[in-house]
């Protein structure tokens, strides 16, 4: 008995030791420059948003944080960088939609998702819209099912390629509604946009900032966005639930993240100037204006959404026959 209450005393001891240890790390923390790796090219949306944010963070944290781009591959290469990299808080890395999609549609992934990052928190939400080309002769989502209903292979929709986003929203859209919109594949953004516009295809889910333009120009026309909720920058067109679709939401997530194992008061630092910074008033502005909606989650929350958002994206290849490759 004696020696079970000394053991349990020492645990008590050590555990009080780290505790102690780690709070002194996170107050010397950071004493140099911090590293964000960015799996996708300059001129990206993550690029856009975190070079806006930056500034206050550095104000925030006392060190500047310095861009290292690492595209390919689906962004897997940035990431397997961040999981290999020292868990100090010195290594930090963007992630997108792409981060929770990836485990559906490939077979081998350099890391477990959910398991080898340290969540940092939630950036923003860039909700997608449906957009239609003004040839099509519908105004909502209930006419967009009854045309694909009564001309059943005659719709096609175009993507940035397959397993994007755009593609998995879209086959969620087949599933829940029971019909066949025929995908068309493009090798990027730009590509797909452009035969949308000049009428090849007729539909695409694509993200809000990207569409804007365009619809307001009237050269495309948007009939719904995906959010749980309408978003800020687009509060006149109704979402895939308010069409009609109820438990239809894409989320569109920007996130901040390191290698797993990094001390959770050093995160937690992380997460304050990240949080301080999209909570600015003049930069939470500039973000809706751009058709971002500022989320700046806890830890917490943004590792559920990882693990929820990998959960639902499983079920929708799944149900789409989407076959990783």
């Amino acid at each position: 008995m004696k020696t079970a209450l000394t053991l349990r005393y020492a645990l008590i001891a050590a555990l009080a030791a780290g505790s102690i240890a780690g709070d002194a790390a996170a107050q010397a923390f950071p004493t140099k420059p911090i590293r964000v790796i960015n799996p996708a090219s300059p001129g990206g949306n993550s690029d856009i948003f975190f070079r806006l944010l930056a500034p206050k963070m550095s104000e925030a944290i006392g060190q500047q944080f310095v861009m290292d781009y690492r595209p390919g591959a689906g962004a897997t290469i940035g990431g397997e960088l961040i999981v290999r990299s020292a868990p100090d808080g010195y290594t930090t890395g963007l992630v997108a939609a792409s981060f929770v999609i990836n485990p559906s549609v490939f077979k081998k992934i350099p890391y477990d998702t959910a398991r080898d990052f340290t969540a940092l928190g939630i950036i923003v939400d860039v909700p997608s819209g449906l957009a239609v080309h003004p040839s099509l002769p519908v105004n909502n989502v209930k006419q967009l099912i009854a045309l694909a209903k009564a001309r059943p292979g005659e719709v096609f929709y175009s993507t940035s390629g397959p397993g994007t986003i755009g593609h998995l929203a879209t086959e969620m859209l087949n599933t829940a509604a029971g019909v066949k919109l025929i995908h068309v594949p493009y090798k990027g953004a730009g590509p797909a946009i452009v035969d949308l516009l000049a009428g090849y295809v007729q539909l695409q889910f694509a993200s809000m900032p990207l569409l804007f333009g365009h619809v307001r120009s009237g050269r495309l026309r948007m009939i719904a966005q995906t959010g749980e909720t309408r978003s800020v920058s687009a509060k006149d067109i109704p979402t895939m639930q308010e069409s009609g679709l109820p438990g239809y939401v894409v989320r569109s997530l920007f996130g901040f993240v390191g290698p797993a194992g990094i001390p959770r008061p050093i995160a937690e630092r992380l997460n304050d100037a990240l949080v301080k910074s999209i909570r600015d008033p003049q930069n939470s502005k500039i973000l809706i204006e751009r058709g971002a909606d500022p989320i700046g989650s806890t830890l917490d929350e943004h590792a559920a959404s990882i693990k929820s958002e990998i959960a639902k994206w499983r079920k929708v290849a799944k149900g789409a026959g989407i076959e990783p490759q």
